[in-house]
């Protein structure tokens, strides 16, 4: 997160372009949703990018640091839009998020720092959602959409 942190520095709270990955975690049916702690909305679980990773090892990272689970990506559901995101800190961002769908390997869920609440909802449950990329993403998860997994190549940094 220092490179974010570092353009903002530079920028301020100016639109930007962010890539984000996430999944929707399924256990018996049930996706698990996370109540953040930067607006105490509800949201998928995931996050930005950082330099040199791709959008599975930014999915993988982002949901053990928030829920410490280990999951395996299962599906691509797809590269979702949420062109006018503002944080509570007036940073603004049109956020590209690559969303999959994951299964639980190990653990159980926990919060941390940018968690009230983690809970699991059936289809009839789901709270409102704070992100439209979310709300896409959701939306086809229900339509049935699965698509096979990204061929990501990875980044070979020179140092």
């Amino acid at each position: 997160m220092d490179y974010i942190h570092d353009l903002r520095k530079e920028i301020g709270p100016r639109k930007i372009i962010l890539n984000c990955a996430g999944a929707l975690i399924i256990r018996d049916g049930r996706i698990l949703f996370q109540r953040r702690t930067d607006n105490g909305r509800w949201g998928l679980i995931g996050g930005l990018l950082e330099m040199n990773e791709t959008y599975q090892q930014a999915a993988l990272r982002e949901i053990r640091e928030e829920t410490g689970l280990e999951v395996r990506l299962d599906h691509f559901l797809g590269i979702f839009h949420n062109h006018n995101m503002v944080w509570s800190n007036g940073d603004a961002a049109h956020v590209i998020s690559a969303m999959f769908t994951a299964t639980i390997v190990s653990g159980e869920p926990r919060i941390d720092e940018e968690s009230y609440e983690l809970r699991f909802f059936g289809k009839e449950e789901i709270p409102e959602l704070f992100a439209v990329d979310h709300i896409a993403a959701l939306e086809a998860y229900f339509r049935g959409v699965r698509r096979p997994m990204l061929q990501e190549n990875v980044y070979k940094a020179n140092d």
